[in-house]
């Protein structure tokens, strides 16, 4: 059910999702809308990317995952990749003050060898820059795919296997989440909700394991005018489910 109200909620403060994830969706219609090349909707995304980064922070959330570029994203017209490659380079270098001051701890997830090497010296700059802070963890999942996370999860398992390291009896749910890209987060690597925008109802290749029992809010604003206020009722959606995770509660 696709919902794109943004108005005044009262949130449970004990009941914060630990981890959301977000599919950043709509750049490109945001700007045909206005007229604007599609680039316009992507370098606005990326500055609502600091606005939703510290509301997300300041709500208590733990780590915030962000849907930046998909392995499918390379089929797009070369120019817009290109500048797609260059937005991080910019964000990180305008944004990280901000982060340092808000206590952010950024990672980036993905194939980050096949990126080009000032995407991925500002994205490794960027890391260890906030390697030492203590709160949010703002986890950019770029260059990804979750089909291609699970084959290299199920290559490293493979190779443990081969090397004597691990019997193939010994694989269970906690090994596997370990081999994942998510595996350095922990008891937080599994989204508790999935926000994704601009009112597609798809999963689009995104964290195919992680999100087993995460709750899906689909909202219909464009990710550049995905507020505060819309996080805010994509929460309180949350909160007002009941997740049982497969069992009943007495």
């Amino acid at each position: 059910m696709a919902t794109s109200k943004a108005s005044k909620v009262k949130l449970d403060p004990a009941r914060i999702p630990a981890h959301i994830a977000i599919i950043m969706d709509g750049n490109g219609r945001w700007a045909k809308r206005r007229f604007f090349p599609r680039v316009a909707g992507h370098k606005q995304g990326m500055q609502n990317v600091k606005t939703i980064t510290k509301a997300a922070s300041r709500l208590g959330v733990k780590v915030l995952t962000l849907y930046a570029f998909s392995t499918e994203n390379w089929k797009r017209p070369g120019s817009e990749v290109n500048y797609l490659m260059r937005l991080p380079v910019d964000f990180f270098n305008d944004f990280m003050p901000d982060l340092i001051k808000e206590n952010v701890k950024v990672e980036v997830m993905g194939e980050l060898d096949d990126l080009p090497p000032q995407t991925r010296q500002a994205s490794e700059k960027a890391m260890a820059d906030t390697a030492n802070n203590t709160g949010m963890i703002l986890n950019f999942a770029l260059n990804y795919g979750g089909r291609d996370e699970l084959v290299h999860a199920a290559q490293k398992l493979a190779k443990q296997v081969q090397e004597g390291e691990l019997s193939p009896d010994d694989i269970d749910d906690r090994h596997f989440a370990n081999a994942l890209m998510t595996g350095f987060l922990g008891d937080l690597a599994d989204p508790d909700l999935l926000i994704r925008t601009s009112g597609e109802l798809r999963i689009s290749n995104f964290l195919l394991w992680q999100i087993a029992y995460s709750e899906l809010v689909f909202v219909d604003d464009y990710w550049p005018d995905f507020s505060p206020a819309a996080l805010e009722a994509a929460i309180a959606e949350y909160q007002a489910r009941d997740r049982r995770f497969g069992g009943l509660k007495k």
